[in-house]
């Protein structure tokens, strides 16, 4: 089915959100639990998948919907259309700090390969599938398993990157290395493997892992410089641990530090 028309702003720097603007009967499909904000004038329902096979049955919704569990994704997705007579608002906040990048498939060829959790909202019509890698050592060592997200159409889709956002053009052949866990995503034509770092004390000692991504060109790749994985790690290791206090901020004052900025925990 041919994309709903939206328009679209964004706000903020670091924690952004995306704030749709519906035409009557138009429909924003979001993530569920990605909500901020909404006019009066706009009608939520629970959908199977993507929203894009209203017109093929149970069988499509099932088909849509088993597409998502594959990639680790909620099996529900939530539509907002718009059933005023006038305009009207939704807005959808970004789930950690870092960037909402617009994805106009138009302007990709229809296609646009991004990591599992990348997807935010999109306007109804754009299908989010699966996208198998071809190799058996990128599934198992690329760090995004076997399956990526695929959205294909004609509309406007927007995904979430974490940190600093860069947009790489890559031209015929120009490789570019990543680590694994940066990729946002790319658009179809790029190449995506994997190639071992080398080296004994690199792959033990080099905290790096053991494999960078590898992206050939021709086209688009979006990088992120701070990967939820990445911040979680560094999350659960400044965390206290059971029975004990936090991992210590200042090493040469210990303790003491702690009694200083006013964390008096023991």
């Amino acid at each position: 089915m041919r994309s709903h028309e939206i328009d679209y702003q964004i706000y903020g720097e670091e924690m952004q959100y995306i704030e749709i603007e519906l035409d009557p009967q138009e429909v924003v499909v979001a993530e569920a639990g990605s909500l901020m904000m909404m006019d009066n004038g706009i009608r939520m329902e629970t959908i199977f998948g993507d929203g894009s096979y209203n017109n093929s049955g149970i069988f499509g919704k099932l088909l849509s919907a088993g597409k998502r569990v594959l990639t680790g994704e909620n099996l529900f997705m939530t539509a907002f259309e718009n059933v005023g007579y006038g305009k009207s608002r939704v807005s959808f906040a970004s789930p950690y700090p870092g960037k909402i990048i617009p994805i106009a498939l138009a302007r990709f060829d229809g296609k646009f390969i991004c990591q599992k959790d990348a997807f935010l909202c999109a306007a109804k019509g754009v299908q989010v599938g699966i996208e198998f890698t071809r190799k058996l050592g990128t599934g198992l060592f690329g760090g995004e398993g076997f399956i990526m997200q695929k959205l294909e159409g004609d509309g406007l889709a927007f995904v979430h990157s974490g940190g600093t956002l860069v947009e790489k053009q890559l031209a015929a052949g120009e490789v570019l290395k990543v680590d694994t866990g940066c990729i946002v995503g790319f658009t179809r034509d790029v190449q995506y493997d994997i190639e071992f770092i080398g080296g004994i004390k690199n792959s033990l000692f080099g905290g790096e892992g053991l494999f960078f991504a590898t992206l050939r060109g021709p086209g688009t790749v979006y990088v992120q410089s701070l990967p939820f994985s990445r911040l979680a790690d560094r999350i659960i290791a400044s965390a206290p641990k059971a029975g004990g206090s936090r991992r210590e901020e200042g090493s040469i004052l210990g303790g003491l530090g702690n009694l200083l900025d006013g964390d008096n925990r023991f």
